[in-house]
């Protein structure tokens, strides 16, 4: 059984963002020959990767990687990098993928800094417009600070204080995350909610005690993860949106529903939630996930690996088993892009990879096009042509 604390290592080590203590927590844990058997079997499970050295060009890959490691982090000794790159050198992206994603690694002692490029496309960031219960808008940017009345921001989380103020009415106020943005938020019963890029979020100043608790996610992506009931006099939480309603009394799952999307995801981390519209209603358990058709409005329920579908919080783009047209939907809200595709077929075309984040749209262009799933792309203004 691998723990959530060495499985976020992992995951940090295949995406350029371990820290050099955690690359020794992970080197460590690597030499006991059952948990190198665990970390194969779960790389190969979840990122569809059987890596071999033998495949390319080994010693070059080496030499590449000392290189770096000798100029970013002369403290870690050498041979737990070699023991590293012989337990899994896997770069998360099948056949030359691994190759060219390890070509760009980086060890340090902080996490690997934004890598830009010179280009108008700039990687997503963490900014948000509050709309308050008077109708006033505010700009949230990133490490820029706001504060009024029970609201404050230090530019990368917006927090609502709670407050003994009683009133018959409860406030509502908005959160809007842009194209090529996030934000998390706190609600004032201590629930913590991250919003992905183009999202929206109807939530109230403060919770009336005992009762339910009762946000609306107007539409995008948020991840949950809910203060129990027991905290609250029993008071349960329910989710609205649209197409569906999510009721919890404890618990972390995800919600996707994006307007030009055919489907509403809702996955489960932890806990136990009911999903219902008007048609029907079931009951998900850890790792499941339901999808509301919104043409037929059926509910259907699948087991994934719920940590996958959440990544996006940590800044990773995880894509198991996507299409292309899937991926480029992902990136064009993060980087704020059109993308199209000069050929309907390639729209279909089947991907796996993690990547992060904070790399710049060209490099993640440049790794697909190297796996020869496209044959180039070109970028004209903010607008990315598949080719």
């Amino acid at each position: 059984m691998i723990s959530a604390n060495i499985e976020n290592i992992i995951v940090k080590f295949l995406t350029q963002q371990a820290t050099a203590k955690e690359l020794t927590e992970l080197e460590a844990w690597i030499e006991n020959s059952e948990n190198k058997k665990i970390f194969d079997e779960y790389v190969k499970i979840n990122y569809g990767i059987d890596y071999n050295m033998n495949e390319f060009d080994s010693h070059k890959l080496r030499m590449k990687l000392l290189e770096a490691f000798d100029k970013e982090q002369k403290a870690l000794k050498m041979k737990k990098l070699r023991k590293l790159m012989y337990y899994s050198a896997a770069a998360v992206i099948v056949g030359i993928m691994a190759t060219t994603f390890f070509y760009r690694m980086n060890f340090s002692n902080e996490p690997v800094a934004k890598k830009l490029v010179n280009n108008i496309i700039k990687v997503g960031t963490d900014k948000a417009i509050l709309t308050l219960e008077d109708g006033t808008s505010v700009v949230l940017d990133k490490d820029q600070k706001y504060e009024k009345d029970n609201v404050v921001s230090n530019g990368k989380e917006l927090v609502c204080k709670t407050t003994n103020k009683k009133s018959s009415e409860i406030a509502f106020n908005y959160l809007t995350i842009p194209r090529g943005g996030q934000f998390k938020l706190r609600l004032a019963d201590g629930t913590d909610v991250w919003l992905n890029s183009e999202s929206k979020l109807r939530f109230p100043v403060a919770f009336k005690a005992g009762s339910l608790r009762q946000v609306e996610l107007i539409y995008g992506e948020a991840f949950f993860v809910v203060s129990p009931s027991t905290e609250h006099k029993g008071a349960k939480f329910k989710v609205l949106n649209e197409n569906q309603e999510i009721e919890v009394l404890g618990t972390e799952f995800n919600i996707k529903a994006y307007k030009e999307e055919e489907n509403v995801y809702t996955t489960l981390v932890e806990g136990k939630v009911t999903v219902s519209n008007a048609a029907s209603k079931k009951y998900l358990t850890p790792n499941q996930q339901s999808i509301i058709n919104l043409k037929n409005r059926d509910i259907t329920i699948k087991s994934i690996d719920a940590y996958n579908e959440i990544l996006w919080t940590k800044g990773i783009f995880s894509f198991k088993g996507k299409n292309l047209k899937e991926i480029m939907t992902v990136m064009s809200r993060w980087y704020d892009v059109d993308v199209v595709f000069q050929k309907a077929a390639m729209e279909k075309i089947k991907f796996n990879g993690v990547l992060s984040k904070n790399d710049d749209i060209k490099a993640i262009l440049t790794i697909i096009k190297k796996t020869n799933f496209i044959n180039d792309y070109e970028i004209k203004d903010r607008k990315i042509t598949i080719k």
